[in-house]
């Protein structure tokens, strides 16, 4: 399935925000880029603020604009918030579940293990990013990969206490996913309503 494979930090760079991760040319250059990236103080419109919120969404959990849109139309027949049933649908995706327990330093790094066939749902072998995982399922990695080395530099150190709706457990290498997160919970400074009011248009 495509994805976006663009330059990374230009993309972080135009939102303030290391959205795919640590980026040490981020770190240093957390500017806009091009020549007067500094210095710019260009006024925005509405839509404009909307649609960057949108795209920061997408970039962030490597979703391109169809599947967005689908997810977007999902959340708004599910009853909820519709801004706040988003975000817990794009968290719910198993490449994104990966990443949140750990297993891989990013989400592009997560989306390799899946489809690479080193994750299984409930002792089952899944291979599409997409996937959604409900209350009460266990991602684990296939006991053939468990000696990855990007598995194993990933866990290391990691603080499986951070995200309230998973539950980690060390001796199966992975987690369950107890719940969908409440909006307080999810880390991301996406300002959902403003996608909400883009769709809504």
């Amino acid at each position: 399935m495509a994805r976006y494979t663009g330059p990374k930090t230009k993309i972080a760079r135009k939102f303030g925000e290391p959205i795919f991760g640590e980026d040490k040319i981020f770190a240093r250059r957390n500017f806009p880029p091009g020549q007067h990236g500094q210095n710019r103080r260009k006024k925005t419109s509405e839509y404009g603020t909307q649609l960057r919120e949108k795209q920061k969404a997408k970039y962030t959990y490597g979703v391109l604009e169809r599947q967005f849109r689908n997810l977007f139309e999902k959340a708004a027949r599910t009853k909820g918030i519709t801004g706040e049933v988003l975000l817990q649908l794009l968290e719910s995706r198993l490449d994104n579940v990966v990443y949140r327990l750990g297993l891989a330093p990013s989400r592009p790094a997560a989306r390799q293990l899946v489809l690479h066939k080193h994750i299984n749902v409930n002792g089952k072998n899944v291979n599409i990013p997409s996937y959604r995982v409900m209350p009460g399922d266990v991602v684990t990695v296939r006991e053939k990969s468990k000696s990855l080395e990007v598995i194993t530099d990933s866990v290391a150190g990691f603080n499986h206490s951070k995200y309230p709706w998973i539950e980690w457990d060390e001796s199966i290498k992975g987690g369950k996913f107890l719940h969908l997160p409440q909006r307080e919970d999810i880390p991301e400074t996406i300002k959902e309503q403003l996608i909400v009011e883009l769709y809504s248009k």
